[in-house]
């Protein structure tokens, strides 16, 4: 694996890590969909905490 795909799987981690953190309902199995279903995954969170899409994706981007 290049230095660049091993790069962008570790931010990917700390994301993943973060949101688990800010949003403890989601389960592993909601956070594996996450990697290639945005949409899908800000749904699941959606559906599972209550907040606004827009609040998530603030969230998201901020980390």
């Amino acid at each position: 694996m290049s230095s660049l795909k091993d790069q962008v799987k570790g931010e990917w981690n700390q994301v993943v890590g973060k949101v688990k953190q800010e949003y403890a309902e989601l389960t592993e199995d909601d956070m594996k969909m996450a990697e290639g279903k945005k949409e899908e995954f800000i749904g699941k969170i959606q559906e599972k905490t209550g907040k606004a899409k827009s609040e998530i994706i603030d969230f998201i981007e901020s980390l």
